[in-house]
């Protein structure tokens, strides 16, 4: 049995979890800044790393309490390095190397991304190989993995990360942020009325929204020139229908390629509603690959997902010094930078 400890902070989300073998989650406490943010239309970094100063002690100490342990039950300290914002990820690291210091335990250094992928053990037991949709507000990858903890990014975004395209068109529309749950609801109710042109790229799995998002602001201006009302519902679902048409057609190309055992999503937008319909939809006639959807609190910043890819990195050997920084550029495993 190895309990890991596990922080996150690399973004909004003061978190700490008890992840116990890579699989079963023991607490799981998240300090959102949602309320904060949303008054300035986006994440303001300095905002975000000063509260996360004010809330990691809080946090760490609530995961330990509601997993019933202290830190002489705890086999290392997973957190998260980077990716992200390099004030908000410093805090972080700062916690971890103390708590680890102060009680004689390992360091375990997990690479953000990695931890949404690893996320999906949460839902089963990962096999390879594996095809991962790694998709977030920084980053819109698709990542093949041929064995556990083996890491080729395949493709990834030219420009926006789709999340990234989500917040952007919310507040063009005047949905406000967070841009992509708001633009998923408000979808629901909006029909096939208007056309935009399908982001294309060289690579057949790389991904580009920034197009997307000035075609957006195009047909808005458009209309409003021809003195037409914007009907906002029918453009946000135009928006979301082309953009996630355009994830899920190169993800089962890559999966058509290369064969995967399983398919996972991974990251905040694989809470998308309508993405897990597409994908189900287009998945379920195609029995050589297991499709695996991560349940909605694990798709969002966590850190039981830093506890899972924690626990495999523990298992291989992937110790941090106590001189490590944070990494706000972090490539993932074996991956240039």
């Amino acid at each position: 049995m190895t309990v890991l400890l596990a922080i996150e902070s690399s973004c909004d989300e003061t978190a700490a979890a008890v992840v116990k073998d890579g699989h079963e989650i023991l607490s799981n406490i998240v300090s959102s800044q949602i309320n904060v943010h949303t008054l300035y239309g986006g994440v303001v970094p300095e905002v975000a790393s000063r509260i996360h100063v004010e809330n990691i002690s809080a946090v760490v100490t609530e995961a330990l309490k509601q997993a019933d342990t202290d830190m002489d039950g705890i086999d290392a300290v997973a957190f998260t390095q980077g990716p992200g914002l390099i004030g908000s990820l410093h805090v972080g690291v700062q916690a971890a190397k103390t708590i680890a210091w102060a009680f004689h335990k390992p360091l375990v250094p997990v690479n953000h991304m990695t931890g949404h992928i690893y996320a999906n053990c949460f839902v089963a037991e990962l096999r390879f190989p594996l095809m991962a949709l790694v998709i977030s507000g920084g980053h819109t990858e698709l990542v093949w993995m041929q064995n556990e903890w083996d890491f080729k990014v395949l493709g990834t975004t030219m420009d926006d990360a789709i999340g990234e395209a989500y917040d952007k068109v919310a507040r063009v529309l005047g949905l406000g942020y967070p841009g992509g749950p708001k633009i998923d609801r408000i979808a629901k109710e909006g029909s096939e009325h208007y056309t935009l042109p399908t982001p294309k790229t060289v690579n057949p799995y790389d991904f580009s929204f920034s197009g997307l998002k000035t075609a957006v602001l195009q047909l808005i201006q458009r209309e409003e020139k021809a003195g037409r009302e914007i009907n906002t519902a029918d453009v946000a679902y135009c928006f979301q229908e082309t953009a996630l048409r355009s994830l899920v057609k190169k993800t089962l190309a890559a999966v058509e390629e290369y064969r995967p055992e399983m398919l996972v999503l991974a990251g905040g937008v694989a809470a998308n509603s309508r993405l897990r319909v597409m994908m189900e939809e287009e998945m379920k006639n195609r029995k050589d690959t297991e499709l695996i959807i991560p349940p909605l609190y694990c798709c969002t910043d966590n850190a039981a997902m830093i506890g899972a890819a924690g626990y495999v990195a523990y298992k291989h050997g992937q110790f941090g010094t106590f001189d490590l920084s944070a990494d706000p550029g972090m490539a993932m495993p074996g991956e240039d930078c």
